[in-house]
This record gives structure tokens, C-alpha cells and sequence, in this order.
């Protein structure tokens, strides 16, 4: 495609990529970080790594070279290892069981961190360092001590003992007398454990036996001095003792209760007391006295009756009076007789049957309430003295029982003690290893460092990541576009076209097909239409018009979808004048104006292209139109358009208008009135205008003409527009009142997008073309080779190792083939015999 230049100085070369000429423009920090805020998707992160793939495979590559290298240079070290049992599996040492019962530990659980510290401290590495001397003098409790690696292996009750060092025999030499020296330390430690047992026993033994005594003559005491065997069993015996008693006591107020109701009753019923009734009583049961009351009582009946039949004082009544008179004393001697003392309190003695039962019943009712209250008194003095008695027992068990606990304890710990000294004497007496030697030390055939698939590893992975960090930050500072849509993301500006990237256009005289585009040139010759050069090697030839093999390939379909793009943008209004220009020289806007104004006057349109570029002109070189009047002669000379319009040859719809002599101060044309009635009138007489303008950084020549337009359209070239020039560009344009109309992408690749399916479409709709001018039927598919677009072929063996994704791939084999021969020589080096080697280095750890 042809490109532009605006430095007439450049030579030809520097403008044969879709106008890409001229150093990018510097602008502020602050527009330029305004525009480099965005977020990276998985896009843009693949186009980020075909654009630097390079980058990143040559760090990859040194990093992995480097440390391949100083892998080289490293001395193998091997490692020789055996492993012991240190600990029993499922028993305990009898003087470790008695240690920890006793609350005396020599070593209360096998610490493992001591333990591997005593194994290699110089008193006991020295001994084995003598041992090794003779063959090897160099050998010392250091240098044992710095080879060694001993370690626990997790969870188990294994040692792990190893030996790093440079020579395998020595290492071997070195193993089997570490390892019978730690088998005679176990030995010598479980027998010098064991006879410390033996004298710990003998030496507490004289205690225990006296405290066992001690205690035994205070049990004793203890039972003789509270007459009891068992507190526990006396205070079950006096619980029951206290309910029966308290059962007694309760049924014994009950019977008090009911006698005393029924004395009370028996008293009022005789009126008399208990007394009384007794003597009464003795009084019936008395027969001389009831023979006196007897007589007493008929004389008295007689008495009544003569009484009756005579006067007070008559003979018959004296006489039973007297007789009376006589008797009474003699009951009475009889009454004082039988009750004594008793006699004189007036007892009733003259009772009926009924009153002298009565008057028993009263006697033993009186009887038994005495006895029933001695009875409960004698039960609540019990009760209390067995309840004083209960609450001693607890005080009593509980010193009991302690006094059995230190017993029991003192006797279980003297029968212990007993026990494990016999224990210990017969495990004293045998000769057996306490530690066992898992795995025999064997000489190591491979050496562990330098480990090489390791190193390599991770030197690639060091290499990719350090790789990526490099693309990362050359990114970074790259501050171009590269694609549409970050121009689209940055600027939130309609996409209005995207032109393909093409190397050069050349002008022939003669039909030719179309090369790939590594293979074949064109340019614009003497009538301003693009043409093909056949290259040295050509895919296949499609004989064909030069005019239609231009306006069917890509390159002019992307200026013709672009052109009904800026149809599109207003329906009601259509827009007839428009300015071309970008942020920054060299974005390819001389040949976006030219080929845009040839797609619009192929699909119809009156166009008139003006080279408003007073400062650097390019249209008419590109167009090889004379250069002699122009717009700056209109400007200043008046001249009529008849006179500085020109007319395409290759399409009468086509009108240029170049840009005339370089006037000394092209603001001051520009911004005449001459050119805006220039203007006015060109707008009137053509459907489109299109200007040619400089760019907006550092001129404002584009200002001045784009307000007297519909907008303007900036041109953004990939890989070549910075970010911040188009930013501050596009600052200058929201001061002025002037219609950015969009932005169209310039020069995009093949790797920055999906490009075949933009031209799988033209291929479709090109082969009937194609097909009926070389004679084929019409309707019939035929193939028609990607050369006749501008494109190599996909079977292309070239083509595929020369795109990014063959080169990827390339690379990655390489890399591989690389990594995989490094492996194979470190191998091979290390394989090698070592010649003898220095003394053994101390090495501290495996790693």
C-alpha cells in the first residue's frame, strides 16, 4: 500500500508501510497515564506473548544456559545412608516404666532433638574419627560432624543417618563405623540405664519397708483404739440401729397417746382417781367388809321402813339405829384394815359390777401410761447416744481409708520396686543391642548433587517467569496500540475501519497476477492506480485486469467498508466534508485520504481530495500529479477551482486538488477568508470533501479547517500511535467544538486479530469473478489461491514457519531439544570416575 512521509528529505524506503514514517511524539506524564489505565484479559495477555515471544524465549534460554553452566561446574556430591531402630516397638524399658512411676526420670520420653545432638558431638564422633584415620588422615570430629545428616523420619522411631561428601568410598568407610559406634553407644547407655535402676531400687527399698511398717502399726492402733475393724461396716450398723430405734420410739408415743386419751376418759366416767379407784377396788374384793357394808345397808333398809310406819325417837327406830351405829365402826376398823392410810379419804366402796370394771380398767390404764413413758424416755436417750456416735463415723472412715491408701500405695510400690530389681539384674545379665540397624550402610552409585533435571526445571521455569517479567515491563514501556480493540478501550470512539498492513505497491504497465506479500511489490505508477510486480517466485497467477485485481482485494474492500461506515454515522444528514489527520507524523493519513477517496468514488460519489498538508504535501508524489498550482495558488492568487482542480484518470468521480507551492505561513492561508469560501464552494459542487491535514500535535492547521467540516477522523497507526499523543490529541479536540467523527486503525496484522475470517469472505465472493474470466462454469467452486489477496498459502511450509505461531512453536522445540541434550552432557559428566578428591567438605544439611 502506499504510505506517506512528512519529511520530503526520507528517502523512498522509509515510506513503504502504510505511511509509517518519523519518530513518535513525546506529551505530558499526566495525558499519557491517563490512557494507560486498563485491564488485561486472556486476549490481550496471548497477543502480549506472540508479540514479545522472543523476548521471553531468550531469557528463557540464557537463564537456562547459565545455570546449565554453573550446574557444570559443581563437584557431585554423594550420599550414603543406613537406618537404625532406636526405640522398641511394642514394649517399654523396665527402668523407663519404673523412672516414670517413681516420679524420678532419668528420661521420661526418648528425646529425639538430644539425642541426635549427642550423636554428633565430639566425644562420640572422636573416637570413630581415630578409627578412620589410618586410611584416611584427613578425617576429624569436624569434618564428621559437618558431613553428617542425621534425622527422625516423621512418625516413626527410626534414625536416618547419612553422610554427604565427594568420595563414595570413603563415604562407605565412613557409615559402617558410624554405625558400630552407635550400636555400641545404645549398648553401653542400656547397660549403664540399667545398673543406675538396680542402685535407684536398692537405694529407695530401705524406705518403703520402713513405711510399710509405719503404717501398718498406725492401722492397728487405730482398730484397738475405736473397736472396729471396718468404720465403713460400724456406720451401716449404727444406721440401722438409729431407724429401728427411731421405728420404736415413734410406735411407743403413739401408744402413750392412746392411753392417756383413754385414762382421761375412764376418770371422768368414776369421777374418782386412779387412787381412789384402786382402793375402792380393794375395798369390793374384800368379803368381811362387804359382809359389814352389807348388814349396814339392810338395817338402813329397815330403818327406811319403820321410818315409815313410825315417829322419829320410836322404840323400833332407836333400836336399828343403834344397831347401825354399832356396825359403822367396825367397817370403818375393817376399811382402815385393808387400806391403811387410805382409810379416811372418803373412798366410794360400795361399786357396781360396772364401776368396779371400770375402775380396774382405770388402775391399768394408769399402769401402762407409766410405763409408756418410761419407755419413750429410755428410747430418746438410745436414739441420742447412737446419733452421737454416727456422727464420729465419717471422721473415723475417712482417716481409715486413708491410713489403707498409704498402705496399699507403699505395698504396691515396695512389690514394684522388688519386682524391676529382679528385672533389672536379669536384663543387666544379657548382652543384646537395645538399638537395631534397619538398612546396612551401602556405597552410593549416583551422586544428589548437582540434582540436573532439577536445576534445568527450574532454571526453565526462572527463565519463563523472569521472561514473562521482561515481556511484562517491555510492555510496559511500550506505549503504542496494537490492536483495535485497545484503540477502541482507550478511546470509547467509534471503530470506523481497520486497514490491513501491506509492504509496498509498484506500478506495471502490463497485467500480472499477485504475489504473497513477502514475495512480490506494488506501488502506484504515473496514473495513480496500484499495480503488481511479479516477484521471483509466485504461488499462482490469476491473469486478470489490473484494475479489477485492485479493487477486489482486501486492502481496497477495508477503505470501501470504511467509507459505508462514515455513511452510517448520520442517515438524516449525510456528511459531505470530513478531515483526515492524526495525533503524530507518519500514522499513515496521506494514504487513508487517497484510497478512502477512491473507495467513495468507486461505490459512485463525486469526491474531491484536497492536500490541505500546506507544511509537508504528499497526495500528488503519490498520485504523480504536477505540483505546480494548487490550493495555496487558490488561496493567494484567487484562482479559480477549474483552474487547481485536477481529475483522476483512473476514475472521472475522482477529483484532487493538491496542495500548491509551500507557503511561508500556512495558518494564515488556512485560516483566511479565501479558504473558507473556498470551502463553502467545493462543498456544494462534490458529495464528499475530503482534506489531507497535518497532524494535531504542534500544528493547528487541522483545528482551523475542522470546524468549517462535519469532523474529522483520526487516523491511529498500530505499533505505532503512543497512547499518550493520541490522549492529548484528543484532549485538543474536546477544547474546540469539533465532531470527532471515530478513529480508523491502521497497518493491522496477521497475529493482532482473526485474519483469515476477513478474508475467507472476499475469497468467497471473488471466485465466481475469477472462475468466468478464466473460462470455468459458472456456479462451480473452484479454488483460488490466498496469493491473488496479498496472502501466502495455508499448506505454505514458509508461510507457517515464518508466522508467530510457527515461531512459537519452533521455539518451544527448541527448547526443548536444548534442555533435553543439557541433561545428556551433565549426565555423561558426571558419570564419568572422579579422580581423587580433597578432603570432604563439611556439608550441613541434604538440600
Amino acid at each position: 500500500m502506499p504510505v506517506e512521509s512528512n519529511h520530503p528529505n526520507r528517502s523512498s524506503k522509509s515510506h513503504q508501510q502504510n505511511g509509517y514514517s518519523g519518530p513518535p511524539v513525546i506529551v505530558s506524564a499526566p495525558v499519557a497515564a491517563m490512557y494507560q489505565q486498563e485491564d488485561l484479559d486472556l486476549a490481550q495477555i496471548l497477543r502480549i506473548v506472540q508479540r514479545r515471544g522472543w523476548l521471553i524465549a531468550s531469557v528463557a534460554i540464557a537463564v537456562t544456559s547459565t545455570i546449565w553452566g554453573w550446574t557444570l561446574t559443581r563437584t557431585p556430591i554423594y550420599r550414603g545412608e543406613f537406618r537404625v531402630l532406636v526405640e522398641e516397638v511394642s514394649q517399654t524399658d523396665p527402668s523407663q516404666q519404673l523412672l516414670q512411676e517413681s516420679q524420678i526420670q532419668l528420661s521420661p520420653t526418648f528425646d529425639y532433638s538430644t539425642q541426635i545432638e549427642v550423636l554428633r558431638s565430639p566425644a562420640l564422633l572422636e573416637p570413630i574419627a581415630e578409627r578412620l584415620r589410618d586410611e584416611y588422615p584427613d578425617v576429624n570430629s569436624g569434618s564428621l560432624a559437618g558431613g553428617l545428616v542425621i534425622s527422625r523420619l516423621r512418625d516413626t522411631k527410626v534414625l536416618s543417618v547419612s553422610y554427604l561428601g565427594t568420595d563414595p568410598d570413603k563415604i562407605q568407610a565412613v557409615l559402617e563405623a558410624v554405625s558400630d559406634a552407635y550400636l555400641d553407644y545404645s549398648y553401653e547407655e542400656r547397660r549403664t540405664s540399667l545398673q543406675q535402676g538396680v542402685e535407684f531400687v536398692d537405694s529407695q527399698l530401705p524406705d518403703l519397708r520402713e513405711r510399710v511398717n509405719t503404717l501398718q502399726v498406725r492401722l492397728e492402733k487405730f482398730r484397738q483404739e475405736y473397736s472396729l475393724i471396718d468404720p465403713e461396716s460400724r456406720g451401716n450398723d449404727l444406721s440401722s440401729l438409729i431407724s429401728g430405734v427411731e421405728k420404736q420410739r415413734q410406735e411407743t408415743q403413739t401408744q402413750l397417746s392412746e392411753a392417756r386419751s383413754l385414762y382421761g376418759t375412764l376418770q371422768n366416767q368414776l369421777g374418782f382417781s386412779p387412787d381412789e379407784a384402786l382402793a375402792a377396788s380393794a375395798l369390793s374384793e374384800s368379803p368381811r367388809y362387804q359382809n359389814l357394808l352389807n348388814q349396814i345397808r339392810e338395817v338402813e333398809s329397815q330403818i327406811a321402813v319403820e321410818s315409815a310406819r313410825w315417829q322419829p325417837g320410836h322404840y323400833a327406830i332407836a333400836t336399828l339405829e343403834d344397831k347401825r351405829a354399832e356396825l359403822l365402826p367396825l367397817l370403818d376398823a375393817e376399811a382402815e384394815r385393808i387400806l391403811g392410810e387410805q382409810a379416811s379419804s372418803g373412798v366410794n366402796s360400795n361399786l357396781t359390777p360396772t364401776s368396779l370394771e371400770l375402775s380396774k380398767q382405770l388402775v391399768t390404764t394408769a399402769n401402762q401410761v407409766e410405763v409408756l413413758e418410761a419407755r419413750s424416755d429410755a428410747l430418746v436417750e438410745v436414739e441420742a447416744r447412737l446419733k452421737e456416735e454416727f456422727e464420729l463415723v465419717p471422721a473415723l472412715a475417712r482417716e481409715y481409708t486413708d491410713l489403707q491408701r498409704e498402705l496399699k500405695i507403699a505395698t504396691e510400690s515396695l512389690n514394684r520396686f522388688l519386682s524391676t530389681r529382679e528385672t533389672l539384674q536379669i536384663e543387666a545379665a544379657q548382652k543384646s543391642t537395645p538399638w537395631e540397624l534397619l538398612s546396612a550402610p551401602a556405597t552410593p552409585q549416583t551422586p544428589i548433587s548437582p540434582n540436573v533435571p532439577r536445576n534445568l526445571a527450574m532454571g526453565a521455569i526462572a527463565g519463563l517467569l523472569l521472561g514473562a517479567v521482561a515481556a511484562a515491563i517491555a510492555e510496559k514501556l511500550d506505549s503504542v496500540f496494537h490492536s483495535p480493540d485497545e484503540i477502541k478501550a482507550v478511546t470509547k470512539l467509534p471503530l470506523l475501519g481497520v486497514i490491513p498492513f501491506a509492504k509496498s505497491l509498484q506500478t506495471v504497465a502490463a497485467p500480472a497476477g499477485v504475489a504473497s506479500d513477502s514475495e512480490s511489490e506494488t506501488h502506484f505508477g504515473n496514473n495513480g492506480k496500484p499495480s503488481y510486480q511479479r516477484g521471483d517466485r509466485l504461488t499462482q497467477t490469476v491473469t486478470t485486469s489490473e484494475p479489477s485485481s485492485y479493487r477486489t482485494s482486501p486492502f481496497f474492500e477495508a477503505f470501501r467498508s470504511f467509507y459505508a461506515n462514515i455513511r452510517f454515522l448520520s442517515s438524516d444528514t449525510p456528511i459531505r466534508s470530513l478531515v483526515i489527520s492524526s495525533a503524530a507524523p507518519g500514522e499513515g493519513k496521506s494514504t487513508t485520504s487517497l484510497h478512502l477517496a477512491k473507495a467513495a468514488a468507486a461505490m459512485g460519489q463525486r469526491v474531491l481530495l484536497i492536500d490541505a498538508d500546506l507544511r509537508c504535501p504528499q497526495l500528488h508524489s503519490r498520485l504523480d500529479l504536477p505540483n505546480l498550482r494548487g490550493l495555496s495558488n487558490a488561496i493567494v492568487n484567487e484562482l479559480s477551482l477549474q483552474q487547481v482542480i485536477q481529475r483522476s484518470p483512473d476514475d472521472d468521480n475522482l477529483c484532487v486538488i493538491t496542495a500548491g507551492p509551500i507557503p511561508p505561513d500556512p495558518i494564515k492561508l488556512l485560516s483566511s477568508r479565501r479558504m473558507q469560501n473556498l470551502m463553502a464552494q467545493v462543498r456544494t459542487q462534490f458529495d464528499l470533501v475530503i482534506y489531507d491535514m497535518p497532524p494535531l500535535l504542534g500544528f493547528a492547521d487541522s483545528n482551523l479547517l475542522a470546524a468549517h467540516t462535519d469532523g474529522v477522523i483520526l487516523v491511529v497507526g498500530l505499533g505505532k500511535t503512543d497512547r499518550a499523543a493520541l490522549g492529548q490529541a484528543l484532549e485538543a479536540l474536546k477544547i474546540s467544538p469539533i465532531p470527532v467523527l471515530g478513529i480508523v486503525a491502521n497497518g493491522i496484522r496477521a497475529y493482532t486479530t482473526h485474519p483469515y475470517s476477513y478474508y475467507r469472505y472476499h475469497r468467497y465472493y471473488t471466485q465466481n469473478q475469477t472462475t468466468s474470466s478464466s473460462g470455468v462454469e459458472p456456479g462451480k467452486l473452484v479454488h483460488v489461491p490466498r496469493s491473488h489477496f496479498g496472502l501466502q498459502e495455508p499448506d505454505s511450509l514458509k508461510t507457517w514457519l515464518t508466522s508467530r505461531v510457527g515461531m512459537l512453536a519452533i521455539g518451544g522445540v527448541s527448547l526443548t531439544v536444548l534442555l533435553m541434550m543439557m541433561v545428556w552432557v551433565t549426565y555423561s559428566r558426571l558419570a564419568t570416575p572422579n579422580p581423587p578428591q580433597s578432603p570432604t567438605p563439611a556439608v550441613e544439611s541434604r538440600e
